[in-house]
């Protein structure tokens, strides 16, 4: 067990998920908060932290150099957007920072372009940080590995209202682990647009439905609908704290991983 304490910087430190962040960093003595960074212009810049976070380092300020903040860190986490966090791991790399990476949202060709920048440092990139949706993914595969196409596949996801990206990279997660099991691209079979008379359902497609309302944290639910059963596999998630205290353990793991991307299954060692 590596008991090092490691040199931690939060990427959009002042957001919902990034204050979650701190508080769980706080929680573990594993790590020491050097860095909060938020985007240029940001009204907070410049702030000492301890006004947002009194117990942090009087010396700490809310920062917007990207540079500085890596010079000093071991290891970076990052919940903000696709084309901040493809810069974030950019820099990352350069540095030989290990990058956490929550985001959901990446196109193809970002998506390629932190796999890419992944040769030169270890980066973790998962939909979802938590332990129990996780578990869910493994399950589900295993599940769908043994059923054969007389059983229909539904994804619902359910999240709070302000959600920018539909479907969520959870249920997209939860997808491409169900579609290798099939040896199998997620692209090619999964069905989102529905809308109007679309005709019978397609074998082999996996459906996605999407509900965005209130302040849902994250609801996921598996459906496997077959002639005369179903079979469902959900996890609801209630606190925001477990995807905080997830991506500290993912940090904590890449300390000793080599380089490479990785996924939470691989810190769970669920692969």
């Amino acid at each position: 067990m590596n008991n090092k304490v490691h040199k931690l910087s939060i990427i959009g430190a002042t957001g919902r998920m990034g204050q979650m962040l701190v508080r769980a960093a706080q929680e573990k003595k594993d790590f020491q908060l050097v860095g909060l960074l938020e985007e240029n212009g940001h009204e907070l810049i410049g702030t000492k932290a301890i006004e947002l976070f009194p117990s942090l380092e009087k010396n700490l300020v809310i920062s917007d150099s990207l540079d500085k903040i890596l010079k000093v860190s071991d290891v970076v986490i990052d919940f903000t957007n696709p084309e901040n966090s493809v810069k974030v791991a950019e820099e990352a790399a350069k540095y030989k920072v290990v990058d956490v990476i929550g985001t959901t949202g990446f196109s193809k060709s970002q998506i390629k372009k932190i796999k890419n920048f992944s040769k030169n440092t270890t980066i973790i990139r998962a939909g979802n940080m938590s332990l129990g949706v996780n578990i869910l993914t493994g399950i589900s595969a295993k599940v769908a590995e043994a059923l054969d196409s007389d059983f229909d596949i539904e994804i619902v996801e359910m999240h709070h209202g302000k959600k920018v990206d539909a479907p969520s990279g959870t249920a997209l997660m939860l997808g491409d682990s169900i579609a290798k099991t099939k040896g199998k691209k997620l692209d090619n079979l999964k069905d989102i647009q529905r809308d109007g008379i679309i005709g019978p359902r397609k074998k082999g497609k996996i459906g996605f439905s999407v509900i965005r309302g209130g302040d849902i944290v994250g609801n996921h639910s598996v459906i496997f609908a077959g002639p005369g059963e179903q079979i469902i596999i959900k996890h609801n998630a209630t606190d925001r704290m477990i995807f905080a205290r997830g991506a500290l353990k993912a940090a904590k793991w890449g300390m000793t991983a080599e380089k490479g991307e990785y996924s939470m299954q691989d810190v769970l060692n669920l692969n």
